[in-house]
């Protein structure tokens, strides 16, 4: 009980909100199924917003895959699971959902990869959730994004 409690909170810990003060931010994603950011501010002054999503894992796309997407937060569930169903050929996302804000392709351990949205598609009044639809990650992999002054 005492080691779940120690693993639990160096996790929490781990999971610190990230700033992104030059339009872009770097969030690392781990074979334990967690990443290193729980939640990211965008600035309104960004015109885009770049998000760099490293796998630093070892385990390959097809065993622990992770990719990046994000919805506002009332369609994050719907979106993921929906996104399952459309499998590894289209990185778990369905690219005609309007909820799909964003989205990066699934990668595997030692890989990186990156997608750069505009920021007019956020409003500052807006709840956004990002999240990995790889299938079963959704519920332990996911964060907060905030347009913000």
């Amino acid at each position: 009980m005492i080691r779940k409690l120690a693993v639990a909170t160096v996790f929490t810990a781990l999971a610190v909100p990230a700033f992104a003060d030059d339009c872009a931010v770097t969030i690392e994603a781990t074979d334990a199924m967690t990443w290193d950011t729980s939640h990211i501010d965008v600035k309104q002054s960004c015109e885009k917003f770049t998000v760099n999503l490293k796998h630093v894992g070892k385990l390959p796309a097809s065993t622990m895959g992770h990719n990046w997407v994000l919805s506002k937060t009332a369609d994050y569930q719907a979106v993921a699971q929906e996104g399952m169903a459309q499998g590894a050929e289209k990185n778990y996302v369905n690219d005609a959902d309007e909820r799909v804000l964003a989205h990066t392709e699934v990668v595997g351990g030692g890989e990186e990869t990156s997608v750069t949205f505009d920021v007019s598609k956020l409003a500052a009044d807006e709840e956004y959730s990002y999240f990995c639809s790889f299938p079963g990650h959704f519920a332990m992999m996911n964060g907060t994004l905030k347009l913000v002054d």
